[in-house]
């Protein structure tokens, strides 16, 4: 039985304790919010296997310039922050060249293939699986160019395993009636699920494994030092404590973890926004995509949640009023039915130039662990991102190479 910290309290962090502690270890997390706040508490909530397309691909270099300056885009950039962004957008579109963006979508596609099975073994708990609801995603166009500007994607996807079926006007009213007749084609996921409340989830599974011994601390960490035989942790309001193994799995906020492992990581951060119509959940069945407008609307235990868009501005708490009134309007347009939202919720995503996150040993010791980076992809990549990290302590061979996930590749 090793000693193991987790730096992190989110989705990532969740998941790695819970297969650690299948291995008997003994597990303390560390994290100053508590559990499942930061980007896990308002994420859209739907398992996105997927989604194997990053941000960075080649489209971008038409796009990118349109989507800085429209007010109707769902990316945008808060211009005073660019002097601090410049270096990672210079990585950023290196990486949307076509053999880049190709082996990013081809390292995402073979993570995502193990991710259900990551999630198996906590789903299999019955308090756990109530906050399953298996039905696919449909990804809707409002035009047929759209559509067909996003064909070259889709058949990447396809090549890399995605099931999905494509879905015209009539089908898509069908299987949603609500909706607005406004879209005009649309693609059904096979096998993706959401989950009915994201936040109760990491809840339930923090007091499962809180039953089994997992311990937690309410205390932000300022350093991870490798030692000779293990890790020390400093953590604010307590003494240095000494692990077997430290994961890092603390989202945006890792990079300086990784610094201090000896690993320049190239590390950002997406504002990512959410707003909710309480109440509404019976308008739509599932997670329903509007691919020009950048966002999800799901159907939750407390209403529709409606989350998306990327705003490239750092940590800065203030709330961009446009990017909200463009999800608020947007979702509206599709689902006439919704009036007003009752509540809205700003968090920070980590984001990477090309899309891939952070899995495997640090450069100065492989008793670090890093599990970070995972922009969109956190919820769904969590069960199979804990697997690998107890693999890592455990001395096993992960289920797939971890060389396209590895920190040095920057």
């Amino acid at each position: 039985m090793a000693k193991v910290a987790i730096i992190g309290a989110g989705f990532i962090g969740l998941a790695s304790a819970a297969w650690l502690m299948r291995d008997g270890h003994d597990v303390t997390l560390f994290d100053p919010s508590g559990v499942g706040q930061g980007a896990s508490y308002g994420n859209a909530g739907t398992f996105a296997h997927y989604g194997c397309i990053p941000v960075n691909n080649p489209s971008v270099f038409r796009d990118l310039p349109r989507f800085l300056l429209s007010s109707q885009s769902p990316l945008r950039l808060r211009w005073g922050y660019l002097p601090q962004l410049a270096p990672w957008l210079g990585r950023f579109m290196m990486s949307s060249l076509p053999r880049r963006y190709e082996a990013s979508a081809g390292a995402l596609a073979a993570l995502l293939s193990h991710a259900q099975d990551g999630y198996a073994p906590l789903l299999a708990d019955p308090g756990l699986a109530q906050f399953v609801r298996a039905r696919e995603c449909l990804y809707l166009y409002s035009s047929a160019s759209s559509f067909d500007g996003a064909r070259p994607a889709l058949d990447l996807r396809r090549k890399l395993g995605v099931k999905f079926d494509v879905v015209g006007a009539g089908d898509i009213q069908q299987l949603e009636p609500a909706l607005a007749p406004i879209f005009e084609r649309g693609v059904l996921f096979s096998d993706s699920w959401h989950f009915s409340d994201p936040h109760a989830f990491l809840l339930a599974l923090h007091a499962q494994l809180a039953a089994r011994g997992l311990k937690l601390e309410h205390a932000g960490v300022s350093a991870v030092q490798p030692t000779a035989g293990g890790v020390t942790v400093v953590a604010e309001g307590m003494a240095q404590r000494g692990y077997d193994h430290v994961v890092i799995a603390t989202g945006a906020r890792s990079a300086k973890f990784a610094k201090q492992c000896g690993d320049r990581v190239p590390l950002d951060t997406e504002r990512g926004y959410h707003v909710r119509y309480a109440g509404a959940a019976q308008l739509i069945s599932r997670p329903v995509g509007w691919a020009e407008r950048g966002f999800y609307m799901t159907p939750m235990r407390d209403g529709i949640r409606v989350a998306g868009t990327v705003e490239l501005g750092g940590f800065s708490d203030t709330r961009s009023r446009s990017l909200l009134d463009l999800l608020t309007f947007s979702s509206r347009r599709a689902l006439p039915a919704l009036r007003e939202p009752d509540s809205s919720w700003l968090g920070f995503r980590p984001t990477l130039p090309d899309g891939v996150p952070v899995l495997g040993h640090s450069r100065a010791s492989d008793r670090v662990i890093y599990a970070f980076g995972h922009q969109h992809l956190g919820l769904t990549l969590a069960g199979i991102s804990g697997r690998v990290v107890a693999d890592l302590v455990a001395r096993r061979s992960p289920v797939l190479d971890l060389a396209p996930y590895a920190a040095t590749r920057f």
